[in-house]
Order: C-alpha cells, then structure tokens, then sequence
C-alpha cells in the first residue's frame, strides 16, 4: 500500500511508464482528473487551472496571487484523492507537496534529448531545430513554475527516491523497477503515515477555503491541530482565526485551531 509521485520532463514517457505502473500494481492513476475535480468543485474554468499549472508566473501574477488560489484549489482535490491510498500520480509537482509524507515514492523520470525530440517530431509535425527550441520552452516554463511556487529546483536530485534515465532504461524496465520500490516496507502505509496524508489534505482543504480572501496565509495540520501563519498583524489574525474557526467547525477532522501573525511558517505549511 504505497503512494507514487512520478515527475518528469515533457515527452519523456512519463505517462506511460506512470499507467503501467498503476496497471501493474493495481492502483489507480490520477493526472488530469486532479484538474477535472478542482475545475468542478470551485468553479473555475479547467483550461484556467491548466494554464495556472503549465505557464511560468508573469510579474503581475506574482503580486496578484491569482496562480497560488488556482493551485490551492488543485492541491486540495489532490490531496483528497490520495488519502484513499494505491495511487500513481504524474504532475503537478507531486513530490514537493508530499515531500513529508512517508509513504509516498517520488520518482524522475529523465529522457536523453534526443528521444525526446523524436517523440515531439513525430507527434508535433515538427522539425528536428523547432522540436529541440519547443522542448526547452516547455522545460524552462516548468523550472521556473516550480521554483516561483515551491522555492525548489525540480531537477535537484535530492527531491526524489528514484531517478530513472531512458532510453537507458525501457518503459517496461522502469515499471519493474518502480513497482519493486514501491513494495519495499519504507513505503508502506502505516497509521502514522496515513494520518501525515489525512494532515495535509485538510491543511489544503482550509487552505482553499481562506486563500482568495487571505493569499498570503499558510495552514499545516497536526493529528487535526490546525495552526495556521498569516503576515499581518494580531488583529488581522484575530478576526481570521474567527472565520477559520467558523469554517472549521463544519469540516471533520479538526480539533483545534491556532492563528500565529508574524511569524514564519514551517516548512509543512501550505
């Protein structure tokens, strides 16, 4: 009983090596749903929640935080989809945001430019220079995504478990690979770990319901003790520990709650 978190450059076969690893395992395998899920509970158009996922942030963007409440709404769909256990998940930074969940195995996979720029020319119609010019567009807006939101560089190898070359591996190698790793004890499901993931989704959970009024909060959970971080003053904390405490009440799973102005989040928060 394992979580798979597979990262993995554009055209890199990613995908197919994530559904046979779901296929094999018998887990199911969520990419796109995330989007379709988050798209119908908040609301917001799914093509704007795509763009919000693929397209480096703007300057503006950055001060107007419309991609953080966007990512917000993504973050908690996804979350709550992997408290159900026995999932493969390809996107999305995955590995960054369930980095404390010890159950989860975080993969790269990584393919040489040259298979990657044959699969672009054959599914594109492109030539060979406008193939390698469109795949380092597509690698330079994810860095940048990943590194505007999470402070991480998403090439840094520390970030995963296992780090996979193709073509040097096959597929096929790279799911056994995957799925043996993934049945190895430090991934399994333990209460402690199953309770880390119930943490974080319900951090999400309130994360999205506060983030479009208060951007710039941020909401970890302990064993259902929410604390959450805001950079304006008491009295600002005050009154939204009112309307969290409100919300709370309605949502399972919380048992206290802590507003903390000033003072900077843990590295748990979200």
């Amino acid at each position: 009983m394992a979580i798979v978190s597979i990262s993995r450059g554009s055209y890199s076969q990613g995908k197919a090596v994530a559904e046979k690893v779901a296929e094999r395992l018998g887990y199911e395998c969520l990419s796109r749903d995330v989007l379709l899920q988050a798209s119908d509970q908040f609301n917001i158009p799914e093509i704007t929640l795509e763009h919000a996922i693929k397209d480096a942030p703007s300057i503006l963007e950055r001060f107007s935080h419309g991609r953080q409440r966007y990512v917000a709404y993504i973050q908690s769909a996804l979350t709550r989809n992997l408290c159900r256990d026995n999932v493969v998940y390809h996107g999305l930074a995955g590995h960054v945001l369930l980095k404390n969940v010890s159950h989860v195995l975080k993969v790269r996979i990584i393919a040489d430019m040259g298979l990657r720029v044959a699969i672009v020319m054959k599914r594109e119609k492109l030539g060979q220079k406008e193939a390698r010019s469109y795949i380092a567009k597509l690698d330079s807006e994810r860095r940048k995504w990943t590194r505007s939101l999470y402070g991480v560089d998403p090439w840094d190898p520390t970030l995963y478990d296992l780090l996979l070359n193709l073509p040097r591996f096959e597929v096929n190698d790279a799911v056994e690979l995957i799925c043996r790793s993934a049945e190895m004890k430090q991934f399994k499901t333990t209460p402690e770990s199953n309770k880390e993931m119930e943490d974080l989704a319900l951090a999400c959970q309130i994360k999205a319901a506060v983030v479009e009024k208060h951007p710039d909060v941020f909401v970890a959970s302990k064993y259902g003790n929410v604390l959450v971080y805001c950079t304006e003053g008491d009295r600002h904390a005050r009154k939204l520990k009112a309307i969290i405490g409100e919300l709370c009440s309605t949502i399972e799973g919380v048992n206290n709650v802590e507003v903390h102005a000033g003072v900077t989040p843990p590295a748990n928060a979200v």
